[in-house]
């Protein structure tokens, strides 16, 4: 399976993407600091079955980093926008953490094109979240880990910091992934954008957009996706959400964390699949 490596303009912003295979529209939104390269250890069994696109969201990656707020409410936009820009009138958006909650939002704004939606332990289901990014938010903190983390140490250090966080075995972690979290780190304006979407949706007391209420008004169906040992967010955030979606399955993935895509890809391929077949034949 060929994954091509492409770029376009959305709304002014240059965008780097990946995309692979034919057949029904998949689009795949990353977590906050990371790349669209999450998804490669999937993508080949994804696009199998479906057309697959895979962005740097604005602010990370190889895409733009404009001056901007980074808000939930900002991917959102992006998301439809970037929609507009690949000519897409509706597809299957899966977003983890700071992109499922982008995904989410679309869905309430825009429901008629989202097809089916996928929440990866994603963020606004809950306020609840580890203290290791509630501290970043302090005045002053975050300022020094910036500095510190475009430097090659820094950005290397930052990638190892990581992977306690955000997986469960470590030795699961793919030099690949180390490799591309020291490389993106490095990249001019990428530790302000995250340190700046970090804030707009954390604070000292938690996640600040939780959309948990609003949950009942999806129509589509939608898979909620969580790591039974996440230390970012509770997988009670994932359980609480099933049991307000009016179309909705839950799958934990035993001895998993934060980005179930990268340390148990074979597993989340197969949830992920069955899913979006189960779409294609209703």
């Amino acid at each position: 399976m060929i994954v091509e490596e492409q770029n376009i303009d959305v709304e002014g912003l240059p965008v780097h993407y990946l995309t692979a295979g034919e057949g029904p529209t998949v689009v795949l939104l990353h977590a906050l600091g990371e790349s669209a390269l999450d998804w490669r250890w999937v993508l080949p069994a994804l696009a199998r079955t479906h057309r697959i696109y895979a962005p740097d969201l604005p602010g990370f990656g190889y895409s733009a980093k404009p001056s901007a707020e980074y808000s939930p409410a900002f991917f959102a936009r992006f998301v439809g926008a970037y929609l507009d820009a690949l000519g897409l009138e509706h597809a299957a958006v899966v977003g983890n953490s700071i992109g499922g909650l982008a995904a989410l939002r679309l869905a309430l704004s825009e429901p008629a094109r989202i097809t089916a939606l996928g929440l990866v332990a994603s963020a606004g289901l809950g306020r609840e979240i580890t203290y290791a990014l509630r501290l970043p938010t302090l005045p002053g903190y975050g300022e020094g880990a910036v500095v510190w983390g475009k430097t090659p140490l820094g950005a290397f250090q930052r990638a190892w910091l990581r992977v306690p966080l955000l997986f469960a075995c470590p030795g699961r972690v793919p030099a690949e992934w180390i490799t591309e979290q020291t490389r993106i780190a490095q990249l001019p304006g990428f530790t302000e954008a995250t340190m700046t979407a970090l804030r707009a949706q954390v604070d000292l007391g938690g996640q600040r957009e939780v959309l948990v209420d609003q949950l009942p008004q999806l129509q589509m169906p939608t898979l909620v996706v969580w790591g039974e040992r996440d230390r970012v967010f509770p997988y009670s955030q994932g359980q609480k959400a099933l049991s307000r979606l009016r179309q909705g399955s839950l799958e934990l993935v035993p001895d998993c964390g934060h980005l179930p895509h990268v340390e148990r890809p074979d597993r989340f391929a197969a949830i992920l699949g069955r899913f979006l077949e189960g779409q294609v034949h209703q």
